[in-house]
């Protein structure tokens, strides 16, 4: 203990070189442990990805069958892309004229709108403004239900237009009958695959 007081000088700088190494060596300690940790919280992260994977793998015949159907139904429902978009847009309007007509309305006025592109698909939309009864919209609707490649409304505005009283008779007694006639204005759209 004598020695430390005479030579308190040599004594701490033995000791700091003592430490030294220690301080290296814990820092290397933790700097190891806390790569560790962050490999293991990284293989945690992932492990759900790779299982992910691993069951698509699985079921890669499968997916592609499931895949292989629905775009057939998808393309039984849209023009082909092998059609162009002005003669798909002709027809489609001349289609829905026929529609229409074949319901009882008169057509007024139809109008192929600019072609939208969206995606896989092009967006081919027709404007068309009829008039007629009721019924023979709503039968039109059934063949519009009904048409494929498949025919979407967008948008429909119904107006009832004004329609003198037409008598049932001649006979003065008899009620007025009244024909329920509209104006509608309809936005059809259809789809057109692109690739």
């Amino acid at each position: 203990m004598n020695w430390l007081k005479v030579h308190q000088r040599t004594a701490w700088i033995c000791g700091l070189t003592l430490l030294l190494p220690v301080l290296l060596y814990l820092s290397a300690f933790f700097g190891m442990w806390g790569a560790r940790q962050a490999s293991l919280a990284e293989i945690h992260r992932l492990e759900p990805r790779i299982a992910r994977m691993q069951g698509l793998i699985q079921n890669e015949s499968r997916l592609r069958e499931a895949a292989v159907a629905v775009d057939s139904q998808v393309m039984g429902l849209v023009y082909p892309a092998t059609e162009e978009r002005a003669a798909v847009a002709a027809i489609l309007q001349t289609n829905v004229r026929d529609i229409f007509t074949k319901a009882g309305l008169s057509v007024t006025n139809s109008l192929v709108l600019p072609v939208r592109e969206r995606g896989n698909f092009d967006y081919i939309g027709i404007k068309l403004t009829v008039s007629g009864e009721l019924s023979e919209l709503d039968e039109a609707l059934v063949g519009i239900a009904e048409y494929l490649p498949l025919l979407l409304i967008e948008s429909i505005d119904v107006a009832p237009a004004r329609v003198p009283r037409v008598r049932a008779s001649r006979n003065a007694k008899a009620a007025p009958v009244e024909r329920q006639v509209i104006t509608a204005s309809l936005q059809l759209l259809s789809l057109r695959a692109v690739q």
